[in-house]
């Protein structure tokens, strides 16, 4: 049997490229993926020029590597682009932007506000009138700073 492996060693490497890609399908989230491509490409490449097992090995390493590093920065640069800021944990500034109805008027500027579940403190420039829909435009501490999108004011 090794006679035969060294007489086609494609078949050694397409073989494992299967099995590898066959282990990726039980769930291992992409670490066999890359190495069993690579193994199905040396596979390809040795049936088109014979290799030495020693540069078979090494271009395998190598082609393994170089997927798995251009994986990585595909996924960091293109596919999940960063925010500036990070609002995971920090509620109050995941509502900028976020547009809602009184249903209580401000007075001085100052009052409540439901958005969501929950029920804010905020201020506005001018007072403003029950029914009026209104913008979160940013945020001082636990105070929602607003602004009207409609014009009613008192």
């Amino acid at each position: 049997m090794f006679a035969q492996l060294m007489e086609n060693p494609h078949w050694f490497w397409l073989s494992l490229g299967g099995l590898l890609l066959a282990a990726e399908l039980l769930g291992t989230a992409g670490y066999l993926l890359w190495s069993g491509i690579s193994a199905v490409l040396i596979g390809l490449l040795v049936w088109l020029l014979p290799l030495g097992w020693e540069w078979q090995w090494v271009c395998f390493s190598v082609l393994t590597v170089l997927m798995a590093v251009l994986w990585w920065y595909w996924l960091q640069k293109c596919h999940h682009p960063k925010r500036d800021v990070d609002t995971l944990n920090e509620r109050n500034q995941q509502l900028i932007g976020s547009r809602a109805t009184l249903t209580e008027p401000l007075v001085n500027g100052n009052g409540r506000l439901n958005v969501g579940d929950g029920s804010w403190r905020v201020q506005a420039e001018t007072d403003i009138a029950v029914g009026s829909e209104v913008e979160v435009v940013g945020v001082e501490g636990i105070t929602l700073k607003i602004r009207t999108i409609s014009r009613t004011t008192i």
